[in-house]
């Protein structure tokens, strides 16, 4: 058997690796075709290949969509089983709980009532009971619709994650927030409802990041806080210059999440400075960023900014910085 070894001289994948640059393939079809796991690692730390789901990878250069999703699911998916939770908000949004990057989770897959449970070690298995609305298919794929996937989620998952998830899934626009909100009587007494009830008249589909979505959540859970609202655009002469991640307009008051992906470069934390020393100065605005330490975990502190920058924001207009906490 030939052992491909890829060239160093290139930043990505050509026609010379052993199978096709368009295609998701396995741990398994890799090894078939003259690699050898160290060798698929290898590629993964360099950034040549990325892997998309548990043993499961693809050329680096291949863009994320749904048809790449559904190859992907494919090559793993048991006959028959249902694609359900995570990995079918995966598949409708690209969307993976917090963290996901660094554990790839198990396929999230279940069989209709009344078959056996799957024995797979790449799946999150068990049996779960379905309307025949709550299921669609692609190309071959049997899954759980966007809106059964939201149900789920908010149930079933821990309520920082399953805000973001619930966001995600509506921002598909395969559902009304109405629709979200008015099916979840159909739960009553199974487990997780009294989230979804809580979670569900919050979801927005203007959220543009998990992060967002959970600080989103954390300023809702403080009802003395005006609320805020999600995307504010600052415009001059009609033309948009900025927009906030979640302001309150008539305090000229915000606050944005910046995450570690597009925050953590020096040049880019120089970007963020001077965009919101720029906001003050021109247009009046306070705009706080919080990072992930602020908003998750045992010390977060985001709830003391949003306090104090709502203070600030009435003492510079001029208002009583005191309101009923």
């Amino acid at each position: 058997m030939t052992i491909w070894v890829p060239r160093t001289d290139r930043p990505l994948l050509d026609d010379s690796f052993p199978l096709p640059l368009q295609h998701p393939f396995t741990l398994r079809q890799a090894v078939d075709a003259g690699l050898t796991q160290h060798r698929i690692r290898c590629l993964e730390e360099q950034r040549l290949v990325r892997r998309v789901l548990k043993s499961v990878y693809v050329a680096a250069q291949v863009p994320d969509d749904i048809v790449l999703r559904a190859r992907a699911l494919a090559l793993v998916v048991p006959h028959a089983a249902v694609i359900t939770d995570w990995t079918a908000c995966w598949f409708w949004t690209g969307l993976l709980p917090l963290n996901a990057h660094l554990s790839i989770p198990p396929l999230s897959v279940f069989h209709p009532a009344r078959h056996a449970r799957l024995r797979n070690p790449l799946c999150d298995s068990g049996a779960r009971s379905f309307r025949p609305s709550d299921l669609t298919s692609w190309e071959g794929l049997r899954l759980t619709t966007p809106l059964r996937t939201a149900w789920d989620l908010g149930r079933l998952t821990h309520r920082d994650r399953a805000i973001g998830a619930l966001d995600a899934l509506l921002r598909t626009g395969a559902f009304e927030p109405t629709e979200l909100v008015e099916g979840v009587d159909r739960f009553k007494g199974m487990r997780g409802v009294r989230q979804l009830r809580d979670l569900a008249p919050l979801a927005d589909a203007r959220a543009e990041s998990p992060g967002e979505s959970t600080l989103r959540l954390r300023w809702l859970d403080m009802p003395t806080l005006p609320p805020p609202t999600p995307q504010v655009l600052i415009s001059v002469n009609g033309v948009e210059v900025y927009r906030i991640d979640l302001g309150v307009p008539e305090l000229r008051f915000g606050c944005e999440y910046d995450g570690e992906e597009f925050h953590s470069e020096d040049d880019q934390r120089l970007h963020d400075r001077a965009r919101r020393e720029d906001l003050a100065r021109r247009f009046g605005w306070h705009v706080e960023g919080v990072r992930k330490s602020n908003v998750y975990g045992a010390k977060r502190d985001v709830e003391e900014i949003l306090h104090h920058g709502i203070r600030r924001a009435r003492r510079a207009l001029g208002l009583n910085p005191s309101y009923d906490l």
